[in-house]
């Protein structure tokens, strides 16, 4: 029986939900079949979360039902939820580093007789989970030595041994380079395969126009347009999720100045990096690109200070800046925004006004605030970086991904910065915030900031950078002017390809 004329094992029915008088849902429907990838889209804030979270047990909804295999529920637990079927993979990794793969496989059902865990049943039933997905992993390897791929392969593999119907795949392929989102997307069609109805959470649109069977597109809450993916271009999706066209176009900028503002010299520190220079002039967006985890996030932490490197020299305006320590990073006017902005970018708890004015307090050493002055300062920031929440001042936590990024990038660069490191600035974020993100930079050029950029994003590098450094083993081995290449000649390049 094909998806098509497969009956929902899965349907939302009117759903409503409501966060303090402001609207996140409004009338949802929507069912979702077996075997059958159906990609919910929309911006940060549009409701995807929220719906994800009344599926998954975590909130109950105000109004409507949902339908589980031809049973009706006006609201179901998280316990409930797995009992039904729907299972749940979230986008921060839920393994345990310390526990073998077959060990968080099995976690929560371990095979025992007598009160004692039969071990060898844990290896056997972990390893036929696995080769169901046809995953090949060493189930007696410690789930903290995987990549972030491998990672969430054996949550999914933990979740269709449990014997789930649905499974919800939030933002599956965030952070990961192109080969291992290329393993996820195959894995994800092979879920479809064996009859899983798959809910896909992504902002890729061009992953999801060539993954999804069928799309469900939110804006303000409301499910907007429901359809085959075949019946939508990527324009059409882009409109539908907006409300409008959204084009991020390079505007036309002078060549950057002559003079240099950020210099490094001959940086190595062990494997990672070795040898590495470049000259960043003023008004210049320079990126660096090669494969996941080569070089960029390391170089990144050693300019910023959180790491100390083996050899190398720094200049910011041609002062020389002694390498190591955040705080000495800080004072020569270098502004590093991290792409881990859960992690280390924010202080979820704290309300939005407080984390936009961190690095500004740390910098003037301000310790005490009038609350007028803390309110002013902080609405100027939201303005101009165009931070939206449904609450007045709610803890940054609760913000939509897109926000929380506005967020971190204005605790930075809203402290005049000489020179901006950026790592994976539109990460996570929905078109709208990413072409909001994007202006921003181009506003850094225009005020003459010097912008260092790692980006997994091809068309980004192509949109923001003047230059792209290629770094393969931790070693720059090419360097390109980006007018006249394309995409594609950047992701050849990065790979180990040939320009075309």
């Amino acid at each position: 029986m094909t998806a098509q004329l497969a009956q929902p094992v899965l349907r939302v029915l009117g759903i409503t939900k409501s966060f303090g008088g402001a609207k996140a849902l409004t009338n949802v429907s929507v069912d979702f079949l077996p075997g059958e990838i159906h990609a919910v889209m929309g911006m940060n804030g549009a409701g995807k979360s929220t719906l994800v979270q009344i599926l998954a047990g975590v909130y109950e909804p105000d109004s409507g039902e949902l339908e589980i295999a031809g049973r009706r529920l006006d609201k179901v637990s998280a316990r409930g939820a797995r009992r039904l079927g729907i299972g749940t993979v979230p986008q921060r990794r839920e393994v345990v580093p310390t526990l073998t793969v077959a060990e968080n496989i099995m976690l929560g059902n371990l095979p025992n007789s007598r009160s004692f865990v039969r071990w060898g049943a844990v290896r056997q039933e972990a390893g036929a989970a696995l080769r169901k997905l046809n995953i090949d992993l060493d189930v007696d390897a410690l789930a903290g030595d995987l990549t972030v791929a491998e990672q969430t392969m054996v949550e999914v593999a933990r979740e269709v041994r449990r014997g789930n119907s649905v499974l919800i795949l939030d933002e599956p392929t965030a952070n990961l380079a192109a080969d291992a989102a290329a393993q996820i997307r195959a894995l994800v069609r092979q879920l479809r395969d064996t009859g899983v109805a798959v809910i896909f959470i992504s902002h890729h649109i061009s992953e999801v126009m060539n993954l999804a069977d069928r799309i469900t597109v939110l804006r303000d809450g409301e499910a907007v347009w429901s359809g085959p993916t075949s019946e939508i271009d990527q324009r059409g999706l882009v409109r539908a999720m907006v409300g409008r066209d959204v084009v991020s176009v390079r505007p036309q900028r002078p060549a950057p100045a002559p003079d240099v503002r950020l210099e490094i010299r001959d940086l190595s520190e062990g494997r990672f990096i070795d040898g590495f220079s470049v000259q960043v002039r003023r008004g210049e967006v320079v990126a660096v690109l090669g494969p996941a985890g080569d070089a960029q996030s390391r170089l990144f932490d050693l300019l910023s200070g959180r790491r100390w490197p083996d050899r190398g020299t720094l200049f910011v305006d041609g002062r020389h800046v002694r390498m190591g320590g955040i705080r000495r990073s800080l004072r020569s006017g270098l502004r590093c925004v991290t792409g881990d902005r859960r992690r280390l970018g924010l202080i979820p708890d704290l309300v939005i006004d407080e984390n936009l004015l961190l690095a500004a307090d740390r910098l003037d050493g301000r310790w005490l605030h009038r609350r007028g002055d803390l309110q002013r300062r902080a609405a100027r920031l939201r303005a101009d970086y165009r931070v939206v929440s449904l609450a007045k001042n709610p803890p940054v936590g609760q913000l939509s991904g897109g926000n929380q990024q506005k967020v971190l990038l204005a605790k930075w660069l809203g402290t005049a910065p000489a020179a901006v490191l950026l790592e994976d600035p539109t990460n996570g974020v929905d078109v709208s915030a990413m072409a909001d993100i994007h202006a921003l930079v181009d506003s850094l050029t225009e005020q003459g900031v010097a912008v260092l950029l790692a980006s997994s994003s091809a068309e980004e590098v192509m949109r923001l950078a003047d230059r792209a450094i290629i770094v393969r083993g931790g070693r720059m081995i090419a360097e390109y002017e980006t007018a006249g290449m394309t995409g594609d000649d950047l992701i050849a390049a990065a790979l180990g390809g040939t320009l075309s």
